[in-house]
């Protein structure tokens, strides 16, 4: 039996280059990859953010003059990308963790909503 790779949903924000260096992207690429074949990933690369939703982890990207964040949520239907950007201090900025929730409630609003009769 063949495993279905699950889709990526992108809410908001783009892993292109640039911004992101070349390397920085294709590291982002595959992450996401192993996250829609199902694996896990581990604190080096990716740590939970249950601030954000149940669910919902941060990938961790060194850059050549910084380093990225990719909030995303590991759902039944799919990858949901919440939020990509630019991590300049030690904590997630305020806005964009409340940003992140607004996301996934209007994401998860539309779903209910398509499964309605």
């Amino acid at each position: 039996m063949r495993r279905v790779d699950k889709p990526l949903v992108s809410l908001h924000g783009e892993i292109k280059t640039p911004p992101l260096s070349q390397a920085a992207r294709l590291e982002a690429g595959y992450l996401l990859r192993r996250l829609q074949r199902g694996e896990f990933l581990s604190m080096t690369h990716s740590r939970p953010m249950p601030i954000i939703g149940p669910r919902c982890h941060e990938v961790r990207i060194k850059d050549e003059d910084g380093t990225w964040r990719i909030i995303y949520r590991i759902a039944n239907d799919g990858i949901i990308v919440v939020e990509v950007f630019s991590k300049k201090t030690a904590a997630t900025p305020k806005a964009v963790i409340d940003a992140s929730k607004r996301r996934l409630k209007e994401y998860d609003d539309a779903r209910t909503e398509e499964k309605a009769p």
